[in-house]
């Protein structure tokens, strides 16, 4: 009997830092995009037992799982397709795949890969498909959505709207799928879909109210919900449990965070336990039409995009409060508070609370603690002594990134 394949998705320091303050929590293979994760788009291509090698701080919750054996590493940042896959699986003992990004594909031990030398391997080029800065999950994020669906819903059959709901479009897709997909336990009611630029996915046990308009490629993954009235535009994806509510455009929710109520946000890329209160905008274009700079944690500056839309990018456990602004591209980091009038600057370091009328302090680790035990006993987790461990980490680290 053949041992099943090992394959750990690597992070390397460069993609950690530009990818901060997402990063901060997760290897970057658990990033949402499109309608599921990156490691759950490569398990959909190789069958393998799966791990992580991330920064160290993050290893004693998602470790590297192996010892001396012969595995496949991977890196974290690649969005798989068929191709890709074939070409991994193609590999040798010490044989290894780059692009002009680097390394991103290498046979052989732990130890193997970690003295691999720097511009070895044969050319393969992925580079399209990497998630090289956070601003790439949500211009990414429409055709993710797309080659996710083609995948999850072939060959099975779809939920039935329910009553008074209107489906803008053909029925299937080009390539015969059906256009809208509900997974069994959703609830979706008088609600206006339009499919007509891509697929909408309804995920299980989800909820459509009332009055929502949604337009495709659109995921609205399990047990989220869109609340009466929204105005959801293409692009989008909603992990598992978030609430939205108001108007939203090519925004991306990790999971378990909430925009339950009016307000605008484009372009955008929201972590977990993240809250964004009643009546809260966010700009994602500048009234000169103007190329967007924004922070980037590896460089420590403000860099250049040739993006023309940018809005919000936010880390774990952030908050804004009620009738905030938020300007073109701006970055919050981990277990932010903000709340008052007027726009903050474009960069809101970790673990700070603050208005831009007030300015801003640092929240101590130990408050910070009881609020996020609070949010996440809301949904029935609890904030265990591995995740302590690893928001004090990131807690030391972070303040050192403060300006």
């Amino acid at each position: 009997m053949n041992q099943q394949i090992k394959i750990v998705l690597f992070d390397t320091e460069e993609s950690y830092r530009n990818l901060l303050p997402l990063s901060y929590t997760r290897p970057v293979a658990e990033f949402r995009v499109g309608i599921n994760r990156i490691v759950d788009k490569w398990r959909h291509f190789v069958d393998a037992v799966y791990s992580y090698y991330p920064p160290e701080y993050l290893q004693e919750k998602f470790p590297i799982g192996i010892g001396g054996e012969e595995a496949l590493f991977i890196a974290g940042n690649l969005l798989p397709d068929a191709s890709m896959a074939g070409a991994v699986m193609s590999l040798g003992r010490g044989e290894a795949l780059r692009d002009s990004e680097g390394l991103w594909a290498f046979r052989g031990t732990l130890r193997e890969f970690e003295e691999f030398q720097p511009g070895q391997g044969r050319e393969y080029d992925c580079s399209a498909r990497r998630i090289k800065y956070v601003f790439d999950i949500f211009r990414l994020n429409p055709a993710a959505i797309v080659e996710d669906y083609g995948r999850m819903v072939r060959g099975r059959k779809s939920q039935t709207p329910g009553a008074g709901t209107v489906v803008l479009g053909p029925d299937r897709l080009p390539d015969g799928l059906p256009s809208l997909f509900i997974e069994e336990g959703a609830v979706v009611e008088c609600a206006v879909i339009n499919v007509k630029e891509g697929p909408v996915y309804i995920g299980r046990d989800a909820v459509v109210m009332e009055g929502s308009c949604l337009r495709g490629p659109l995921a609205v993954c399990d047990n989220a919900k869109i609340r009466m009235g929204a105005r959801i535009y293409g692009g989008s994806t909603f992990g598992p449990f978030c609430k939205v509510g108001g108007e939203v455009d090519n925004a991306v929710f990790f999971g378990y965070s909430n925009k339950a109520h009016d307000g605008y946000l484009g372009n955008a890329v929201i972590g977990e336990w993240c809250n964004i209160g009643a009546g809260t905008n966010s700009s994602n274009l500048k009234n000169d039409y103007s190329r967007i700079r924004i922070w980037n944690y590896a460089s420590q500056s403000f860099m250049r995009t040739d993006l023309q839309f940018c809005g919000l990018i936010m880390g774990d456990h952030s908050k804004a409060g009620i009738n905030c602004m938020f300007n073109t591209a701006s970055v919050v980091g981990v277990g932010v508070n903000f709340h008052g009038c007027g726009y903050p600057r474009t960069f809101i370091p970790s673990f700070s609370t603050g208005s831009p009328e007030g300015g801003f302090t640092n929240v101590s680790i130990e408050t910070f603690m009881t609020v996020a035990g609070r949010v996440m006993q809301r949904r029935g987790i609890v904030l265990d002594d591995v995740d302590r461990r690893i928001f004090e980490s990131i807690y030391n680290s972070a303040l050192c990134f403060k300006k």
